[in-house]
């Protein structure tokens, strides 16, 4: 895993480099034969179409795994596969750009979002906590012993999904505000042009970004009460869906609910919280 992420190239990878040198390399790694057709299962078809790879085991579908170039956005082809999976009746389902390795039970109740249970970020995770998971899941061992499945669902109906996702909140939090990527930087920006007339450039966005990292872990350590979470808190637990590709529909904050239609409007309407609560700062 060490390798994978200290690689620059990995980043101009179209999908048929991404299947060499990362799809089929981690599949050999986790003990799957990429030269045997009935272990690896390439282009199989599913009546007039193809999903990447089929793992087998005694002529069994075990796992369905598409694969797209590094940088696409997976959201647009989870629904295919999903469906491809529920027809062929595969009971775990795998979709990988190479870098995002997004984990299905196809078989599960809710929306297709909702069948995801675990993601892989190889450019963000730990190496030891990447290749914990690898062994866990799609790993030849796991999968055909029915581990796999049986953790998947474990992790599917616990609360420790949860609680995971709310220790890591304010650390997400953190790191998109003190790196910011060119996403939330120029969607501050175009607000600010619609606000005033004038874009102000990256560097002085990022640096706005920064003072208000700055001060609301002023506001957080200094005078915050303890029976209150301070507002940078709050906010914390309202990105808890901001990771790439999904969408929202409202988010809490100080204990209310808001409805919006997009990330634009929820970046908006904090900052007009923010403002009202706090408009000499």
């Amino acid at each position: 895993m060490d390798d994978l992420k200290r690689n620059k190239q990995l980043h101009t990878f179209d999908e048929a480099v991404t299947k060499q040198a990362v799809v089929l390399r981690v599949l050999k790694v986790l003990g799957w034969d990429p030269f045997n057709v009935d272990e690896v299962h390439p282009e199989y078809s599913v009546g007039s179409k193809k999903v990447d790879f089929a793992l087998k085991h005694n002529g069994k579908i075990k796992v369905f795994l598409e694969v797209k170039k590094i940088g696409e956005d997976l959201e647009k082809h989870q629904e295919q596969l999903l469906n491809y999976s529920f027809q062929e009746v595969v009971k775990l389902a795998v979709l990988t750009n190479g870098i995002s390795w997004w984990f299905y039970l196809p078989l599960r109740e809710g929306s297709w979002e909702q069948r995801k249970f675990y993601t892989i970020e190889i450019s963000d995770q730990e190496s030891k906590d990447i290749a914990e998971k690898f062994e866990t899941f799609p790993s030849k061992d796991s999968v055909i012993s029915g581990k796999a499945v049986e953790y998947a669902e474990r992790i599917y109906k616990s609360k420790e999904r949860q609680q995971l996702i709310e220790r890591t909140l304010p650390r997400a939090w953190e790191k998109m505000i003190t790196e910011p990527d060119e996403l939330l930087v120029d969607l501050l920006a175009d607000t600010v042009e619609k606000m005033c007339g004038y874009k102000p450039d990256i560097e002085t966005t990022k640096q706005f970004l920064m003072q208000v990292y700055q001060k609301e872990r002023a506001f957080s350590t200094v005078g915050a009460s303890p029976q209150k979470q301070p507002p940078s808190k709050q906010i914390s637990r309202a990105s808890s869906e901001t990771y790439t590709g999904k969408s929202i529909v409202a988010y809490t904050f100080g204990g209310r609910r808001y409805p919006v239609h997009s990330w634009k409007e929820l970046l908006i309407t904090i900052a007009n919280l923010m403002l009202s609560a706090h408009r000499e700062q």
